[in-house]
């Protein structure tokens, strides 16, 4: 842990006070003295802030926003304020596995990628393990970006954003995320993939806590006009992107490089 490079891990909170204390001990557990916890509170209206606070550990930093923004602004605001060479994200209530900070960026270095995502496995409210299909990545895939790619574009995702760690040279294309988009964890997805920067991690390095308020419909679950909605976004995202990437590459930014 001591000769890696330094952190910072990006979590978004909103009433979590259930099992936020559970994730930040996991997280602190695998963090140096020079890493970083940046957590962005939505607006809380239980307990959450008040526990976050109480931990008293000088590497989380915290931040209210000052109004309800959702998910994927919080997450945008976390990844804004982070300081560190390679950013993690995190939810509020999973459980982090020792050893993954690590081998997420021991693969980073590995294969020169932008972007790593990991598996993980599902467990219930006593983090329980729970039999729940599970669509993993293939470290065969990490260079078949098309496929990645057409993989989004129809529901098949296999990238969730808690299992995400990447370079803060990325950052110059990730932000801002559009308003329109959905989904902060895709909209990184096909980012990496555009510009062929990608590295799949077959090992599991978290465990994601199945309840209730947690739940999503996945597009195939959506009416038709949902479904054309997101397909829709998608298209204006690739586009978004793709402008972007022409001006960062223009500016010297980010120094595209494709994964080894």
């Amino acid at each position: 842990m001591s000769n890696r490079i330094p952190v910072s891990v990006c979590m978004a909170t909103f009433n979590g006070e259930r099992h936020v204390r559970r994730q930040i001990e996991t997280i602190l557990s695998e963090l140096s003295s020079a890493d970083e916890l940046i957590v962005v509170d939505d607006c809380s209206t239980d307990q959450t802030i008040e526990i976050i606070r109480s931990i008293q550990d000088p590497r989380i930093f915290v931040h209210r926003n000052a109004y309800n923004q959702r998910q994927v602004r919080s997450f945008a605001t976390a990844i804004a304020f982070a300081r560190n060479d390679v950013l993690f994200l995190a939810d509020q209530d999973d459980v982090w596995i020792p050893g993954r900070v690590d081998l997420m960026c021991e693969a980073l270095e590995a294969a020169r990628a932008a972007l790593v995502a990991s598996n993980f496995e599902w467990m219930d409210e006593t983090e329980t393990p729970v039999d729940l299909p599970l669509t993993p990545v293939k470290h065969e895939d990490s260079r078949r970006f098309l496929k990645n790619i057409f993989d989004i574009f129809v529901g098949r995702p296999k990238y969730l954003g808690c299992t995400m760690a990447f370079r803060r040279e990325f950052v110059s294309l990730l932000l801002p995320i559009p308003s329109y988009s959905e989904a902060h964890d895709l909209w990184l997805a096909l980012a990496a993939n555009l510009i062929g920067s990608n590295v799949h991690l077959e090992a599991t390095t978290l465990r994601k806590r199945r309840h209730q308020g947690n739940f999503t419909d996945t597009v195939s679950g959506r009416s038709l006009y949902l479904k054309l909605r997101t397909r829709l976004l998608f298209v204006r995202s690739l586009f978004e992107l793709s402008l972007r990437r022409s001006r960062v590459r223009s500016r010297g930014d980010f120094r595209l490089r494709p994964t080894s």
